[in-house]
């Protein structure tokens, strides 16, 4: 299904003369998963230890491009630049989880925001992730199958903290937003599980 994943080779494109720089200065993949990490966590500390305050809401549409573009070049440098590991791979999935998990969870402290799908939202986005690892275990491919991945996880939550720190009040439509993105999420762990049985079959 469409999905804004699907746009990652040319946002890989736009990155690729800054992965070989970064190559030349010696950057491991891991620290820039590390980094990615760290970042997600700043943001996220902020959000929560201000709940509802305008800045840290509308640093996280940028926080989100960062990430989004560090994520790329982490697997750019290891695929392109001969820097793979097992460490690599455990960090890039573990570190994936964890900043979306400190970037999310946090906006359930903001006023009139409501929690429970909040955290219904993060618990999916971390089943979909656990999906798509699985099905490695049954022989098939990483899966990355939308509508609702990592990339458009961010366009939502990015979206949603520039309203709200632009003093949009989380009224009515918030909801129906949320949970909306919450049949998105099944359905993606729905695909991902599907495809990946597929796919082992087929192997």
């Amino acid at each position: 299904m469409p999905s804004i994943y699907d746009l990652k080779p040319a946002f890989q494109g736009l990155l690729r003369p800054i992965c070989r720089r970064l190559a030349a200065h010696g950057i491991t993949p891991n620290q820039i998963t590390l980094a990615a990490l760290l970042l997600s966590l700043a943001n996220g500390a902020a959000l929560a230890g201000y709940p509802g305050t305008a800045w840290p809401l509308l640093l996280l549409p940028a926080t989100l491009l960062l990430r989004m573009a560090l994520n790329a070049l982490d697997g750019m440098l290891a695929r392109e630049h001969q820097m793979q590991s097992r460490l690599g791979a455990v960090l890039n999935e573990l570190g994936d989880v964890l900043a979306d998990t400190f970037l999310y969870l946090p906006l359930a402290l903001v006023p009139g925001v409501p929690a429970a799908l909040i955290v219904a939202l993060v618990f999916l986005a971390t089943l979909s992730e656990f999906a798509g690892v699985q099905a490695i275990q049954i022989g098939a491919t990483r899966r990355y199958d939308g509508p609702f991945g990592k990339s458009d996880r961010a366009l939502l939550f990015g979206a949603l903290g520039l309203l709200l720190g632009l003093d949009l009040p989380p009224g009515s439509w918030l909801a129906p937003l949320l949970l909306a993105a919450a049949v998105l999420a099944l359905f993606t762990i729905f695909n991902r599980v599907r495809n990946a049985l597929l796919s082992g079959e087929e192997a």
